[in-house]
Formats: structure tokens, C-alpha cells, sequence
């Protein structure tokens, strides 16, 4: 190693413990939620894209702003909208919870996720034949009704029975259950293990273990960062969480090599490629570890997750939600907190989901009308 990479690698072993205040809660939550809406919009444009189609497009760097993907810049994917939706399940579980002595996070975020299938075109009649109609404030957001692309197996899988990590509803490990499995860390854990709540959140559509394990290492991971470690001790301290589990040597290899990588390269394009293109879950999950690990800010972090060949929306998403709770929401580059697609939806979740999990007491009636506990 030559001098110039050993100066660089303690700068990034550095600048953070240098440049990270105290944190309030909240301001590690709306990180979370809007990082990984600004990651996911970043990527959008480069998603399905090689990376010789990346430079050739965007320039050498790829892309450096927003560009205009579903006829906007700054567009959210699916992958945003079922993190809103996760989210939103998480907090009317807890609602449920405090209002009827018992709840469950699973049955109560998979009707959230009923709620986003009826936003991508499936009639409410055909999802839920006892309810007249869904509920709550998120499903009136115009934003949540666009279809972004989304995902076949989340689609297919809402239509049939809930999934369970002992009782999987098939064997797909596409990355559709660990990019919207951030929310899960921002819970207190009095709420339960984040790990095995994270699992089975993305156990629901993706039953593979990989599929559902990376979900629950992101939530774990996460939930470190949240109550403020530094993103090495959070790693960590989540491994060994997924050391309990069964089948957990394929997220656990591509955790370690990320982590390797990362010892002593840098983000780029073809250095990420090592890890595969992001299109399964144990991919997206060591990428976004990757860049993490190797930002030096939130803007180097996402970008380096946007611009590589694969599932570029994805990766940017999780990454932006590891660096938005490290480093909290004054971290991401005001251009693109003002420009993001949905920045109100994720500030207002991020709000309320730290309020009501950390409320004591009854309900109050605002919180009952726009968080109705099913």
C-alpha cells in the first residue's frame, strides 16, 4: 500500500467520527427515509444499464445529479414506495399494539403492502373483499400510485398467502425484501429483535433465505447506527446476529467480502461489479455496504451506488438509508433534499414513527385516523 492509500483510508476511517454531532432521533430517521429516496432516485435513470451505457449517457462520472427518469428528475422507484409503505405498516402496528394489548408487525405491514399492490393497478375488491376501502393518509399521496417498475415477485406474492422465514411462500431471493427493510431498524427494540423483525417483514414476498437474512442484517445494521455506533462497530455487532440463523453463509460471505473491498479499494464501477449487479438481495446488500464503507460523504456514498451495471436504483436506495441514519438528514445535499420526489411523505414518517414508538399513553385521536391500527 502506497502512502497516498494509507492517508486516504484513515481519512475515511476519520472524518466521521470528526464530523458527526449528536444526533436527535428524528434527525437520524428522516435521514434514513429521505437518504434512501434521494439513493433510489439517483439510480433510477441508470437502472438496466450497462456501465459502458452509463458513461456513454452520462459522461465519464455517470451520473453526478438527478436526471430525468418517468418523466421527472428526482423520481422515486417502487423501491421508495414500499419503504413508505413498510414504514407506515410499522407504525400502525404499534398503534394496534397500544390500543389493543396485541399486534403483529408482519400481518399488519404485509395489509401495508396490500395497500401499495392496489396502488400499482390491482382493484381493492379483488385484495381485500371484507374492507370497503383502504385507509389512512399514505394511500392518498399521488406519488404512491405511480407504477415505478415494480418488482414481479412483491406483485405475485401479495396475491397469495403470507410468508413466513419457517413457512416460505417460494424461494426467491431478489432484492425486493431488503430495500424496503430500513424502516424495521428505526423501531425501538422494545418492539422486538430488528433482525428477526426485518426478516420477517421480507419473508412476506421473498422466501429464500438469502432473500429475507440480508433483509434482517439491514435492519439490525440499521438499528446499531440508529442508537449511534459507527458504521464498522455496527457491522460488527450485526454479524453475529446472522450467524444464528440457518443457511446464513451466502449473506455472510458477500457481507465479508464488501468488507474486504472496502479495506482497500475504492467504490468504483468495475470494483463493484466484484460483487455482482444488486439484482439479488445478498448483492444489494454487500454494494451498499461497499459504498458505504468507502464514502466519505453521503454525495460520494449514493452516487457510487448509482452509477455501476445493475440494480442501480436499489443499491443507491439502501446505501442512502445506511448514510442517512449514520449521519442524519444534514448530510444529504440540500439540492437534493429540495428536489427528491416524496421528501414531505418521508420527513412526516420519519416524525411519526419516532413520536408513536416512543408515546406513552393512550392514542390520540389524530394518530388513530391516520395510522388506523390494521
Amino acid at each position: 500500500m502506497d502512502q497516498g492509500q494509507g492517508i486516504r483510508q484513515q481519512l475515511r476511517v476519520e472524518l466521521p467520527l470528526i464530523s458527526m454531532p449528536a444526533l436527535r432521533p428524528v434527525e437520524r430517521a428522516r435521514g434514513c427515509l429521505l437518504g434512501g429516496a434521494v439513493g433510489d432516485a439517483l439510480g433510477a435513470p441508470t437502472e438496466f444499464l450497462s456501465i459502458e451505457e452509463i458513461r456513454a449517457k452520462y459522461g465519464s462520472r455517470g451520473v453526478t445529479q438527478f436526471e430525468e427518469a418517468y418523466g421527472r428528475r428526482g423520481a422515486i422507484t417502487d423501491d421508495t414506495q414500499m419503504t413508505f409503505f413498510t414504514a407506515e405498516g410499522l407504525i400502525r402496528a404499534i398503534v394496534r399494539g397500544r390500543e389493543r394489548g396485541l399486534s403483529s408487525f408482519p400481518s399488519v405491514v404485509r395489509h401495508a403492502y396490500l395497500r401499495w399492490l392496489h396502488t400499482q393497478g390491482t382493484s381493492w375488491g379483488d385484495i381485500r373483499l371484507d374492507e370497503e376501502a383502504p385507509d389512512g393518509w399514505l394511500i392518498h399521496e399521488t406519488v404512491m400510485h405511480h407504477r415505478r417498475a415494480p418488482g414481479n415477485t412483491c406483485l405475485s406474492a401479495l396475491r397469495g398467502p403470507m410468508g413466513e422465514p419457517y413457512k416460505p411462500l417460494n424461494g426467491s431471493k431478489g432484492c425486493g425484501g431488503v430495500m424496503r427493510a430500513a424502516p424495521v431498524g428505526l423501531v425501538p427494540r422494545a418492539y422486538g429483535d430488528p433482525f428477526r423483525n426485518g426478516c420477517d417483514v421480507a419473508a412476506i414476498t421473498h422466501g429464500h433465505p438469502s432473500g429475507f437474512l440480508s433483509a434482517g442484517f439491514l435492519a439490525m445494521l440499521i438499528a446499531e447506527l440508529f442508537d449511534g455506533a459507527r458504521l464498522e462497530e455496527a457491522l460488527d455487532r450485526t454479524e453475529p446476529y446472522l450467524q444464528r440463523w440457518p443457511e446464513c453463509e451466502e449473506v455472510g460471505i458477500a457481507v465479508r467480502q464488501a468488507r474486504r473491498m472496502a479495506e482497500s479499494g475504492e467504490a468504483t464501477p468495475e470494483n463493484i461489479e466484484h460483487l455482482g449487479e444488486g439484482w439479488v438481495a445478498e448483492e444489494a446488500l454487500a454494494i451498499a455496504i461497499f459504498c458505504a464503507v468507502t464514502a466519505k460523504d453521503f454525495r460520494s456514498g449514493v452516487l457510487a451506488a448509482a452509477n455501476h451495471g445493475g440494480d442501480s436504483d436499489s443499491t443507491g436506495a439502501i446505501t442512502g438509508n445506511i448514510l442517512g441514519t449514520l449521519w442524519g438528514v444534514g448530510a444529504i445535499p440540500q439540492e437534493w433534499v429540495e428536489e427528491v420526489e416524496g421528501r414531505k411523505i418521508a420527513e412526516t414518517l420519519g416524525r411519526d414513527l419516532i413520536e408513536i414508538a416512543n408515546g406513552e399513553g393512550d392514542v390520540s385521536d389524530y394518530d388513530r385516523q391516520r395510522y388506523p391500527g390494521w
